[in-house]
């Protein structure tokens, strides 16, 4: 098997795991909106774990209704298939970097730990409540809580850069409880996020070169 290949499986299969692992564990001992957090005694470092379950995309963003859940479910499948192609064709055919592909990997996991929340998490597990008493049991007697394709994504991390109380002597807004990047989110969301970002930093070093540019650089070495 090409290296490339077993680099593309094991990164995305330890994103899954992890992904997967973290979630089970969240849905079935917290109940929604329970928060546990590390305060760093900095105001700008406060980390919680914060249950909550999303509907739709990542950050907590969503398409309303039923049939919008299904939209974005199918869409999310017919994506993964893409990626799955297009990281088998760049391998075999392009000669791509190992951090290009370390990117699109990331970018497979994190789509493939979030569809499977919605995919089977409805029928998984009972509906999670908003106190102890009702934390959502695994493989529930009477079945789930949705159908295939409905179920809610699960979100835990919630860390806040800024949270703060504003000072009184700012104009309009003084006083008032501010926090910057207040979206819950996940591992899955993490890892499209690294590996899109990463792209976008370094995509001179890590996208494939052009044949073109392949030409340029072997005459290079001939003169």
């Amino acid at each position: 098997m090409n290296p490339l290949i077993k680099k593309s499986i094991l990164i995305g299969s330890l994103v899954v795991i992890a992904d997967q692992v973290l979630k089970i564990w969240v849905k079935t001992h917290m109940f929604l909106g329970e928060s546990s957090f590390v305060n760093w005694d900095w105001s700008i470092s406060q980390f919680q774990l914060t249950f909550t379950e999303n509907p739709g995309m990542a950050f907590g963003l969503k398409l309303e209704g039923e049939t919008g859940k299904y939209i974005l479910s199918i869409f999310r499948i017919i994506a993964i298939a893409g990626l799955f192609y297009f990281i088998g064709w760049m391998i075999k055919k392009k000669n791509p970097t190992t951090g290009f592909i370390v990117c699109l990997s990331l970018i497979t996991a994190g789509a493939i730990g979030n569809i499977l929340d919605s995919m089977f998490y409805g029928m998984m597990f009972g509906a999670s409540g908003y106190s102890a008493n009702h934390i959502a049991e695994f493989m529930p007697p009477d079945g789930g809580y949705a159908p295939f394709l409905q179920g809610k994504v699960v979100d835990m991390f919630y860390c806040p850069i800024i949270d703060t109380t504003l000072p009184e002597w700012m104009p309009f807004k003084g006083g008032e409880h501010f926090v910057f990047f207040s979206p819950i989110f996940n591992i899955a969301d993490c890892a499209v996020t690294v590996g899109v970002f990463v792209m976008i930093l370094f995509q001179k070093r890590i996208f494939p070169k052009t044949d073109e540019e392949l030409s340029a650089e072997l005459k290079e070495k001939e003169i």
